[in-house]
Formats: C-alpha cells, structure tokens, sequence
C-alpha cells in the first residue's frame, strides 16, 4: 500500500476527528517529511482531506552536541584523561585528547576539577569523583525531555553552540467533502484510445491551470557587456555615426603608437604598459609615403611642429603588440579617408576590445572594452567638440557634465569628462575628449582646414553601475555567474524624454533654486511681510521669530548709469507694500556734480519711523560703474546681488507682478524673459566697441518673442527701455528694437 492510502486508512479507523502528522510519523516509524509529501499528494486530489498547519519549536542537538552526548563534554573527557596522583603535562594530554584539550582544560579548572602544580608544571587532579551534568542534559535533550533542565543549563549550551531551536511545520489532517479510501487519480492527457472507446465522457480529467508558467525554451542569452554595447551603439546610430571595423586585435606599434604622434620613448610603450606578440614579432605592410612623413615628423618636425627631435627607428614601429586603444582604428579609417579623391565629412565610432598590462584588482582587467566616436569636418572648433559631447552624453540620460583640462600625446587641446554621481554625491571621471593634432592628420594628407574631434570612454564602468556589480571580475572572466547572465533584464538607459515646455520649466525652476539657497535671509523677512511676496514663491523661513518684521534694502547706484527701471518698479513696489524710501550720497563719490536725490522716491508717510513700515528701500549713490549692488539685511553679514538686470529681478519678485514669473506666465514666455534679460545684462557688462555687441544683438532678436506676450509689457521691456540710451552705439540697434514693445518713458 502507497504512502498516500495509508494516511487515507489510519485517518479512517482514527476515533478522534482528526489525525496528527507526528503522531502518524511515529506509527508508521518514517521520517516526518515524507508524511508530508504524501499529505501534499492528497491535497492536489481535492477535498479528499483537510489540513491545518501548525508551527512546533522544538530544541535539537548540533553536531558538537551529539558528540559530547555520546563521548562526555570536554572538561569531562580532559578529568579522565589525567591520572591520579602526579598528573600529566600539558603537551602529553593535548597528545592524548586532541583539540578538546584547550576548551575542557579552561572548563575544567573553572568547574574546581583539577589544578596546575606551580613547581612541576604537572596538571592534577583536585577532586576524587566528577559528575558529567552536560553529557547527562544533552542526552535529556535528545530525548526531548528538556522541560527537565535548568533555563540557565539551556542558555550556556546554547552560547557554546551544543544545541539550537528549530521550527518546522506539521498538520492536523481530517476528512473532506469528498473522502475516499481508493485514490482515482485526474486524467492528464486525452489519448487517442479515450477517444476510440469513448471513455473520455466519464473520465475524471484534472483541471488545467492557465496560470502557470511554461517551461522556458533553451537558448542563448546576451552578456551584460552586450546589453550595454547594444543601447550605446544605437545612441551612435541614431547620432548618424558610422561603426568602423574593430576585428584586428593585433596591432602594429606604428598604427598604434606612431601614426598618433606618440614618442617612441613614451611609457605606454614600455612592457610594463602593453602587450608585446612573439609570434609574428614584427608587421611590415606600411604606407611608404606615409611611413617618411610620420618619421620626419617625429625626428625634425613640419606643419608647424617642430616635432620631437630624436632619432626614430622603423624597428621599433614594426613591432606587433595587443592593441591598447580602439584609437589606432581611428587613425587607419583617417589615412583611408585621407587618400580619397575629395574629402568628405564623416563621423565614426567603434565600441571593442583594447588590452593593456594592468594589476588585476577589482577595478581593472588587463582587457576590457573601449567606446569611441570620431568626428572629421571642416573648420571643427572646441565648441564643436563640447557641444557634441553633450548631446552625447545627454542621450544615456547624463546632463551634469563638466570638462578639466588633460594631456594626450595626440590631441591638443585634450579635455577629461567628469559627470555628478547622484549616489556618490561628487563628480567622477567619466571619459577622455580632445581634437587631434595636426601632426598627427596632416602627414596622412587631409586638407588643412579638416579637424578631426574625438572622445572615449569605457564600457565596463557603466555597466557595472548599471547592473550593481562592484567586481569586475564578476563581469569578466572565468568566474562570471551564468546565472547572472541569464536572469539580468535587458539594458534601458535612462533617457530624457521631457517636452520641450517641461524642460524650459525645468530651467526656470533650477534658476531660482539656485538664487533662493543663497538668499535665506531674505526669504525668511519677506514671510512676515504684509501684503508682499506670497508664501509661494518663498521657502517657508526656519526659525521665524516676532523680531523679524522688517526687511531692509540697500542699492548702490552710480550716478553715470542711472537706472529708470529700478525708480520704476521702485514706485510699484510702494503700491504692494508699506515702504520706507531713503537715498544718500557716499562719501566716495567725489568727482562731478552731486546726483539728484529727488530721483529716489520719498516715503509716502514720512512722518512714520522707518522702522514702523515693513520694507525699507535705501538708495546709495556710489561709484560702482556699472554693477548695481544690492544688500539686505545685516550689512556685516548681508546678501548681496550685482548687475542692474539683477536687482530689477529681485525688485520684481518682492511685488509679485505680472512682470515677471506669475501664474499666468507659462515656462515659455518666462523663458524668453529670462534670455532677453541674460543679453541685455551681458550688454551692459561687456566692452562697448567689441565686435561681440553686434553679434548678441542679432541673437537677441533672433529668439522670437511668443505669441501670448504680444502687447504685453515684461520685465525684459522695462529694462531694454531704461538702458537702451546706453547701448545706442550696437550697430543692429533697430533689428535688437524690434523684439520689444513701446513702453512709456521711464522718466517720467
């Protein structure tokens, strides 16, 4: 009789209502879990039985229990061992007992057992007769019988690790709706004899679960590595980059090195640094023309370059090595482009294996993968070089980006690539840029006027961030889980996607979080000011107290660049507010007629004290060129803002008009806003004869104004109205006019 029938039979001669697991597992004297699978069994017939689970916690011995259960604890064993009388030295016992020798000799001694003779280094006995209490207790436990010991004797065999408590689970089992002492097992198949006979009308099937899982098909799954290759190769792709052909790992030194403009004296080409071929040692299918050029370049100069004045040898250009850098395919599709009839743009890239003499550690391999694109144009400039990079580096989802300045043999200028690690929270080094030097391009015969832009970065590092492995040895290798392989999802760079809108939105927010973290103070004033600045538009300040009820400001002005704006939105603000209006003449200010101290408005109610209005607007003239300075707050401790564009924004967003930034200005116009205003700043600021003048004017105009601000008068039409005396002198003065609205005279 199967397993599954028994339980059926003892369930059914049982008088109680139910049946115990345990209880069944003694009876039939089998281990406990196969009661278990056959009570699983029966419960995938139906309600052929019931079963309640419960949890029992129970202590067991661990294997160093069971020894000392059958042997004796140690200290025991170590009082046996020690004859009576002289005793035994301590080398000759640990001889006797082995490794217990150290644990029962400390148990022992401590329990009172035996003793150390100070002049003969014997150990002795102490006591005529021991009793082995662990050995007794553990065989109690054995024989589940622990009730009977002491929870201290429990707590000291647990902490010597002799036992430790285990859960398992059994059932109480009682009949179903649908018992029965005969198993008729469910039908699985419909066979083509049911069909023939007509048995299947009355076959039990068993139902089909459409929930479960189909066994996966065997087949091949992609590397990690290739996961990663495969979004970056698109984002090239889709840049209209062209792959170059990657498949020759064995390089010559003169395509790897040489035709790079890399000293035959550098240390890269040491052995230390590179890996040298025995077989075939040497290449000698090279470019004779190419050959001399590269050479003479190197020994005596030419296009410019007065070279590196050593004595190049052919032999050390033939050697064959393990290529350190995709960069010497690079040079080879230069030459080969080079040699066309007529030179056309083209942008390449290549994504391979490079090898290089490295430590192993967790960091590096001594082979690994190298992304690189290559842009060849005319006339490219740095700019070029950044603005690629950028859109680059922003389709993997990256836009923090910032360059330091580097040193390559074979580009200049050269620039490293470092991006804000969010998790790290500091700028890591992401990659290698720079333009090719002409003594590099010129002897493969491009025109003159080609540059050649470039950039690398490593393909191992991101995936590593990308799939959180931190070994790349586990990336790599022998030792690469292929488990890990297989059960890792598909690669998706996080990508920007944002419209447009959002993303001017994005700018606008970024802008003035950055102006508010400098700007605490004022932050925290303007929240106790009636009738001002709305919680919204400010922090919430931190520790507010009744003393802060007065916000003080103070604008330096030099008398030459008088500013109608800020008199202007000066007198708005005094409409939204209770403002105290004051002006002085600094001691500096020497030279000329004084100012006008009538330029200022005069508080409304002068008979107050300043300090009973809530804003106090100072006005200092001074000479200060034309920087416009404001401070608030403590003069020793104040914040201070420079450049009259500046001011007036600030001045702006203390009434909270409809100016500037407000609800009913969407990111677009308040874009707009924000450049015009940039430009006239850099007006004011920069050489007025410069031919820069003409050239931002033209840009300015060149940025339409939206349709929604019509008509209306902005922030960037009050300020373009009070300096544009200042800049008549920009030759594209009426095409720059036209981007704004009239506004009245600010004067008056």
């Amino acid at each position: 009789m199967e397993l599954p029938e028994q339980i059926l039979k003892a369930l059914d001669s049982s008088q109680a209502s139910n049946v115990d697991s345990l209880s069944l597992a003694d009876s039939f004297g089998i281990d406990h879990q196969k009661i278990v699978g056959g009570i699983k069994s029966l419960e995938c017939l139906g309600q052929v039985i019931q079963s309640e689970a419960y949890v029992i916690q129970r202590w067991e011995l661990t294997k160093e229990g069971e020894l000392i259960a059958k042997n004796g604890a140690h200290e025991a064993v170590v009082y046996d061992n020690i004859p009576a009388g002289d005793g035994i030295l301590q080398d000759d016992l640990k001889k006797k007992i082995g490794d217990i020798c150290k644990i029962g000799l400390g148990k022992a001694m401590s329990a009172g057992w035996i003793q150390i003779n100070k002049e003969s280094k014997m150990i002795q006995r102490k006591v005529d007769s021991i009793t082995d209490s662990v050995k007794a207790n553990l065989n109690l436990v054995a024989a589940d019988k622990i009730n009977e010991i002491q929870k201290k004797s429990i707590d000291e065999y647990k902490k010597r690790k002799l036992l430790h408590e285990v859960n398992f689970t059994a059932y109480k089992l009682s009949k179903g709706s649908e018992f029965s002492l005969t198993i008729e097992k469910a039908v699985t198949e419909l066979t083509p004899e049911m069909i023939t006979t007509g048995s299947w009308k009355t076959a039990n099937f068993k139902s089909y679960n459409f929930a479960a899982l189909g066994i996966a098909p065997q087949a091949g799954h992609l590397h990690p590595l290739l996961k990663v290759r495969a979004e970056y190769r698109q984002i090239f792709l889709e840049m209209g980059f062209c792959e170059m052909p990657t498949n020759n790992y064995v390089e010559s030194s003169f395509w790897n090195f040489d035709a790079l403009f890399q000293p035959q004296q550098h240390p890269a080409r040491d052995a230390h640094d590179t890996f040298f071929i025995s077989d075939p040692a040497n290449a000698s299918d090279f470019p004779p023309d190419y050959l001399e050029k590269v050479k003479k370049v190197h020994s005596h100069g030419g296009f410019g370059s007065q070279g590196y004045g050593y004595d190049w040898k052919v032999e050390e250009a033939q050697k064959n090595i393990l290529r350190t850098h995709t960069t010497a395919v690079s040079a080879r599709m230069l030459y080969k482009l080079a040699q066309e009839k007529e030179f056309k743009p083209q942008k390449y890239f290549s994504i391979d294996r490079v090898f290089r003499n490295e430590t192993l550690d967790a960091t590096h391999l001594a082979e690994f993968h190298q992304i690189e694109g290559v842009v060849a144009d005319y006339d490219l400039t740095l700019g070029d070089l950044l603005g690629i990079i950028n859109e680059f580096f922003k389709k993997l989802g990256i836009e923090k980006i910032r360059f330091k300045p580097a040193y390559n043999p074979y580009t200049e200028p050269s620039m490293e690539i470092f991006s804000y690690h969010e998790g790290l929270a500091k700028w890591v080094e992401i990659g290698n840029s720079g333009i090719f030097r002409p003594e590099m391009l010129l002897p493969m015969g491009l025109p003159e006027n080609v540059h050649v832009i470039a950039w690398g970065l490593s393909l191992e590092r991101p995936t590593m961030i990308k799939y959180g492995i931190d070994n790349i040895r586990d990336l790599v290798g022998h030792k690469v889980n292929l488990k890990m392989v297989q059960e890792n999802p598909m690669c998706r760079l996080d990508k920007d996607n944002r419209d447009p809108v959002a993303t001017l939105a994005s700018v606008t927010e970024n802008r003035w979080i950055k102006i508010e973290e400098q700007l605490i103070f004022l932050q925290k004033q303007l929240n106790n000011i009636q009738g001002g600045a709305s919680n919204q538009t400010f922090k919430s300040a931190p520790n507010k107290t009744s003393d802060d009820k007065f916000l003080d400001i103070v604008i330096e002005m030099d008398p030459e660049h008088k500013s109608q704006a800020m008199k202007y939105l000066a007198l708005k603000l005094s409409q939204v507010n209770t403002v105290y209006f004051s002006s002085h003449i600094h001691s500096t200010q020497v030279k000329g007629s004084p100012p006008p101290l009538d330029f200022w408005p005069e508080s409304s109610d002068s008979n107050k004290k300043r300090l009973q209005h809530k804003l106090g607007l100072t006005l200092i003239w001074k000479p200060v060129g034309p920087d416009a300075v404001l401070k608030m707050g403590n003069p020793t401790k104040s914040q201070v803002i420079k450049g009259e564009v500046n001011v007036c924004r600030y001045l702006c967003r203390l009434m909270n008009s409809n100016f500037y930034e407000n609800s009913s200005n969407p990111a677009v116009n308040v874009h707009w806003i924000d450049y015009q205003l940039d430009a006239l700043h850099q007006l004011l600021h920069c050489n007025f004869e410069g031919d820069i003048m003409p050239q931002l004017a033209k840009e300015m105009s060149l940025c339409k104004r939206p349709q929604a601000l019509t008509g209306v008068v902005t922030l960037a039409d009050i300020c373009y109205a009070s300096i544009s005396f200042r800049i008549r002198r920009v030759k594209s003065q009426a095409c720059l006019a036209s981007t704004f609205v009239p506004v009245p005279d600010m004067s008056k």
